[in-house]
């Protein structure tokens, strides 16, 4: 188990902010912003953000709800120590297959990975 990275909450607006600011990717229906911290902390950071553009308050909880489990079950895997991921949810978030989403996270985790490994 200690190959997989200690998963923490971003809660606070800078941290958000600073993450808008960072290198992103779109893929579907989510698009996922991925900041180094550059520090000595090897905790994976993650947030979830969903936009009225979206819908009330029920469709972006539910969009909420369904980026928190993609990223449950693709952040150990594909997730990268010392990073902050973003996740923001996009107009076909709440309605889109499963599968599908799942799809879409992970392509965007896998196109943040560095490729010169």
């Amino acid at each position: 188990m200690s190959d997989t990275p200690t998963i923490e909450r971003i809660k606070k607006r800078p941290d958000f902010l600073a993450a808008s600011a960072a290198v992103s990717v779109a893929r579907g229906a989510v698009v996922i912003q991925d900041r180094d911290r550059a520090d000595d902390n090897p905790k994976v950071r993650v947030g979830f953000t969903a936009t009225r553009r979206i819908g009330g308050a029920v469709v972006r909880n539910r969009a909420k709800r369904r980026l928190r489990e993609a990223a449950r079950l693709l952040l150990p895997l594909h997730g990268r120590p010392g990073h902050d991921y973003v996740f923001v949810a996009r107009a076909g978030t709440p309605a889109r297959p499963w599968a599908r989403l799942l799809d879409d996270v992970k392509s965007a985790l896998i196109r943040l990975a560095p490729t010169d490994l």
